[in-house]
């Protein structure tokens, strides 16, 4: 695409690309468990939810928590703790299950019936920019009707698919939409 940044940053300017704070946001949408899974609470909840159903067990087995149940059972009761490495697991195993059954219900209350979602675009901070390099980006908005292949890339993981869904929306922005490439922050609410 045209206007993509190849050496972003170079004179100062700070963010973040745009996919990613919308990938934060709806992270924020899909309400996971806050307790770390470090602590035991955090813990139990996790396991809790990805044990409760066969459908949860084939994810969390696909997901790479390959423990038997008698391990599951001995964490559970309090009897053994998980490794690092099973922690890390867990929360992988948990984060992809979350979003996978969060993914239709998102989709629906950001489509909203074709009306869509208006999204806050904040620009990237150029404080630390010399005067003379400084570009005038201003606060945009943008209402976006077709989230289809935003969520799914989302639920699925996959940043590249997640940057090209998002790119395909800015376009709307106009001939600028590449000062939008990288930014402080995006905020929608569904």
């Amino acid at each position: 695409m045209p206007e993509r940044n190849i050496e972003f940053g170079r004179f100062g300017a700070r963010g973040v690309r745009g996919h990613e704070n919308v990938a934060r946001q709806l992270d924020d949408l899909a309400g996971y468990i806050a307790t770390p899974v470090t602590a035991r609470r955090g813990l139990l909840a996790r396991l809790h939810y990805l044990t409760r159903t066969v459908h949860a067990r084939a994810a969390a087995r696909a997901a790479g928590l390959t423990v038997t149940d008698r391990t599951l059972r001995a964490w559970l009761d309090g009897k053994r703790s998980p490794s690092m490495r099973n922690l890390q697991r867990i929360e992988q195993a948990y984060v992809t299950l979350r979003r996978e059954n969060v993914a239709r219900y998102l989709l629906a209350r950001l489509n909203r019936e074709g009306r869509g979602t208006r999204v806050e675009i904040h620009p990237l901070n150029q404080s630390q920019v010399d005067r003379t390099r400084q570009r005038f980006v201003e606060f945009r908005t943008l209402n976006v009707r077709h989230w289809d292949r935003i969520v799914d890339a989302w639920a699925a993981g996959d940043d590249r698919q997640m940057d090209e869904a998002w790119i395909d929306q800015v376009v709307d922005l106009g001939s600028q939409w590449g000062q939008y490439e990288y930014v402080t922050n995006i905020g929608f609410a569904a």
